[in-house]
């Protein structure tokens, strides 16, 4: 139905390209045979559409880590945005399933298993980030296996690998708990707390369900996480000394 509903839309919005196509050859006939039809009827709209979850959580991380300046950041699977204009004015590297192509200075990539990185010290890194990522691990969305408690694993090899005084900044859909099977879960404010009880919290930043016109609200209430469904909670974290690591 939706499709069909698309293609009306279509129908209704062709004889203003085709107007359109008279007015800008109308000039010049003779640049008409450069002519290569593709149109786009749907992308004039009054506001620019965007992701806000992975607009504003990006940009609240790339400010963060300019702040704490570490000589080096290590991302787990995080949005790929982020990694590469972040990495413009820090040495990162991004730790993920499969090694992208993508070659830029300041920036590599290595390979890992979030439930258990084998290949990475206890304690061993000052500076990291996992963000919009922990929700998907163990539900086989993008080829891991399936877990029903990968998340919460995932979550103990982070804390394992993040240096004490270490700072963390972690990201995650936040609302009324879920589990959309194979998407996504989104926590409470509360459970994602208590995943990180002995770490202090530096900020919440929180991207609700209207994001898209309410933008990002730095230092939020946690209150507000509950008047929302799929919110984008944003967590800095700072590990205190000799806390338990699991």
């Amino acid at each position: 139905m939706k499709s069909f509903l698309k293609f009306i839309y279509f129908l209704m919005k062709l004889p203003k390209y085709l107007f359109q196509i008279y007015i800008f050859f109308k000039s010049d006939t003779n640049k008409f045979k450069y002519l290569r039809l593709s149109p786009k009827l749907f992308d004039n709209k009054k506001k620019e559409p965007f992701d806000a979850h992975y607009l504003y959580h990006t940009a609240w991380a790339t400010r963060v880590l300019n702040k704490i300046k570490p000589d080096i950041h290590y991302d787990f699977c995080s949005d790929l945005r982020f990694v590469t204009i972040a990495s413009a004015y820090c040495n990162i590297v991004q730790y993920n399933l499969n090694t992208p192509t993508i070659k830029l200075p300041n920036l590599s990539f290595r390979k890992t298993n979030l439930i258990d990185m084998k290949n990475i010290e206890d304690n061993s890194l000052n500076s990291i980030s996992c963000m919009h990522v922990i929700e998907h691990v163990g539900l086989g969305r993008y080829g891991d296996p399936i877990n029903f408690k990968g998340d919460v694993l995932a979550i103990s090899e982070i804390k394992r690998v993040l240096a004490n005084e270490g700072n963390l900044l972690f990201v995650t859909p936040l609302g009324k708990k879920k589990i959309y099977f194979n998407a996504h879960r989104v926590y409470t404010y509360e459970e994602i707390i208590n995943y990180f009880s002995n770490y202090k919290l530096k900020e919440f930043s929180l991207i609700e369900d209207d994001g898209f016109n309410k933008g990002i609200i730095i230092d939020a209430d946690p209150n507000k996480v509950k008047n929302n469904n799929y919110a984008c909670g944003c967590f800095w974290f700072e590990k205190k000394n000799n806390v338990d690591i699991k």
